[in-house]
């Protein structure tokens, strides 16, 4: 299934939201171990991340653990959703706060 843009801009509104009224991880280690204990939500995973290897097992963990898993552009734009000043890798939401229902309407759309 194609991501389109419309989808990853709703995946860092969600992001942005959950921070504010939820809760997020940022990171690799910290992404992963959020799918691994099945408290993550969403994840999304940064395409420009080098060496790829860093991020390949996240979209594999998250499929088989059931947590809905995306991939965006930009480590850049990835970081500044979640409220830091740096690029990163990954992001996991593990307490949706506000956007519970953006959450579900994408994991609709993605399946």
């Amino acid at each position: 299934m194609e991501v389109t843009k419309d989808i990853i801009d709703k995946v860092f509104e969600s992001i942005e939201i959950a921070k504010a009224t939820g809760k997020v991880k940022k990171g690799v280690n910290e992404a992963t171990k959020a799918i691994e204990r099945q408290t993550a939500k969403l994840v999304a995973v940064a395409k420009d991340t080098t060496p790829p290897e860093i991020i390949m097992h996240i979209p594999l963990l998250a499929k088989d653990k059931g947590v809905l898993c995306v991939e965006v552009d930009t480590k850049e734009e990835l970081g500044s959703a979640a409220g830091i000043s740096v690029g990163c890798a990954a992001v996991a939401v593990i307490q949706e706060g506000d956007a519970k229902k953006l959450i579900a309407e994408l994991k609709k759309k993605l399946e």
